[in-house]
């Protein structure tokens, strides 16, 4: 059949002049908006609408422009005034919730079914489970609102990914934009370990912000020498790194499965060796020991790659001989403003340290009070959502299990959350929405694997075996800070599972 180009061509226009008559509505009703409100609302509602109307219409190109924006958000939030703080502060989390709707809108009207996916069981079971600590805990409904979204509302990006199946084409571009960011990043960090202070400055997060009671951004206290820990646009130096370790890891993957065309293989390269540098300039462990771990599993585990083994051991040879020679006492390292690179590593097996994390109310002391007091309190549904650990009851102030239990405040008696995501969930959903939590965690790694060893498309392959690697590094992330609720990290994980899934669901593997 032969296509009327006539008749596309006059459809094209007649969506042109529509969208053109809505544009010109909707800026002369801003223009008499301003008569009424503050100019900044008025542009800011204007964006709204016309985000609203682009991402019904092109939830893909939304969903690329969301991921491309996350690494400069914490940046970007300096700059908004007050009087918009609150929408700029949650308009990204509302795009996941657009996207959303977007799906389901598309499945009511039929242009999607409904398909099932890895996590459709493990994922109902948690929700019911955490449901039901809020009810046995009788949960005030507004912390248990708020801890439920702080639980979920990334991992509803998996299932907004693999309902939309965005093609590969898609894909690719969304990753060469990340890793083009990644690059940029890098070079931010290079230069704050060049100019120090005055771009830490310029950089960094460090304002609070509050609506009423509620917390809005805590803001980044530089506790650190200025130059000594790069963190880009990130606002932290941990972020940073575990954001340029995601990407990395991916980029490993593509280079390992070498699908990466020849003329962008260079490149690639180049961004590898440019940045992973950076990833130490961060000082953050968690970085450095999640991209290890992923990396390991990739090279020794599924590659079996001799190279690796034999610079493992080299490895392994000049740590034992660098001990030997400085007669560095490992059991007395301490943090400090100033490190060297060498003492931040070997600080993490440290004695003293953690003995100072225990006794200061550090990540230390909540392992061992998480599984001695928390837990057995309440051991199979926990405390309930927003109530022990996380980002919620930190953003609450909500010291009510605290307190019962007769424990500080979180970390530092002060802060509310313990630094570790796993712990956290633990006593808020209990051993059993843990564990449910954990099934699907383990349910879309080895959908990663399968699709890894199943599917015809070595781009595919090569992507999911990223994935699979990412989600160890994430894992190790979390036992060190709440990274599964970080707006740097978590939504990529869920992202780029869900495009795997995707693909792997069109070729029948999933």
């Amino acid at each position: 059949m032969i296509p009327n180009f006539r008749s596309l061509y006059r459809a094209s226009e007649e969506q042109a002049r529509l969208a053109f008559i809505g544009l010109t509505v909707l800026l002369g009703l801003g223009f008499l908006g301003t008569i009424f409100f503050s100019s900044t609302l008025v542009v800011a509602a204007v964006l709204v609408i016309i985000g609203i109307v682009f991402t019904f219409a092109k939830p893909t190109w939304t969903l690329v422009a969301f991921a491309a924006y996350l690494p400069f958000e914490p940046f970007l939030l300096k700059w908004i005034p007050d009087d918009v703080y609150v929408f700029a502060r949650y308009g990204s989390e509302l795009v996941v919730y657009l996207l959303l709707s977007v799906v389901m809108w598309r499945m009511f009207s039929g242009s999607i079914k409904f398909q099932r996916t890895p996590l459709d069981i493990a994922f109902c079971v948690v929700v019911f489970l955490a449901l039901v600590s809020c009810v046995v805990n009788t949960v005030n409904p507004w912390f248990a609102i708020l801890g439920l979204r702080q639980i979920f509302r990334f991992v509803l990006l998996f299932f907004v990914v693999a309902y939309l199946a965005p093609s590969k084409a898609v894909i690719k571009k969304l990753l060469t934009i990340m890793f083009v960011i990644v690059a940029i990043q890098a070079g931010l960090g290079y230069a704050q370990r060049v100019i120090g202070e005055p771009l830490d400055l310029f950089l960094i997060p460090s304002s609070q912000h509050t609506l009423g009671s509620l917390q809005l951004t805590s803001g980044t206290t530089q506790f650190w020498d200025p130059g000594e820990r790069v963190f880009g646009t990130l606002g932290r130096y941990d972020q940073l790194g575990t954001f340029m370790a995601f990407f990395l890891i991916l980029l490993v993957a593509l280079l390992y499965e070498r699908v990466i065309e020849k003329h962008r293989e260079l490149p690639a390269w180049l961004i590898l060796f440019f940045s992973i540098p950076v990833v130490g300039l961060a000082y953050s462990r968690s970085a450095w020991f999640g991209f290890a771990f992923a990396f390991f599993f990739i090279a020794l585990w599924v590659k079996r790659d001799k190279r690796v083994f034999l610079a493992t051991g080299i490895g392994a040879l000049m740590i034992f001989g660098y001990l030997s020679v400085t007669g560095l006492v490992v059991n007395q390292l301490i943090d400090s403003r100033s490190q060297s690179f060498t003492d931040r590593f070997f600080e993490a097996f440290s004695y003293a340290r953690w003995q100072g994390e225990y006794y200061g109310l550090g990540r230390v002391y909540w392992l061992v009070q998480t599984a001695y007091s928390v837990v057995p309190a309440a051991p199979l549904f926990g405390h309930g959502p927003g109530t022990y650990g996380g980002g919620a009851v930190a953003a609450l102030g909500n010291t009510e299990v605290y307190d019962r239990l007769g424990l500080p405040f979180g970390v530092y008696g002060t802060e509310g959350y313990i630094d570790n995501n796993w712990f956290s969930m633990w006593g808020e959903l209990g051993t059993l929405g843990l564990g449910a939590y954990l099934v699907m965690y383990l349910s879309l790694f080895a959908a990663c694997m399968r699709i890894y060893r199943e599917s015809s498309d070595p781009e595919i392959r090569a992507l999911a075996l990223g994935v699979a690697a990412t989600m160890l590094a994430v894992a190790v992330n979390a036992l060190l800070a709440t990274f599964l609720e970080a707006r740097t990290l978590a939504p990529y994980l869920w992202i780029m599972g869900g495009a795997v899934v995707g693909m792997g669901k069109k070729e029948g593997i999933v």
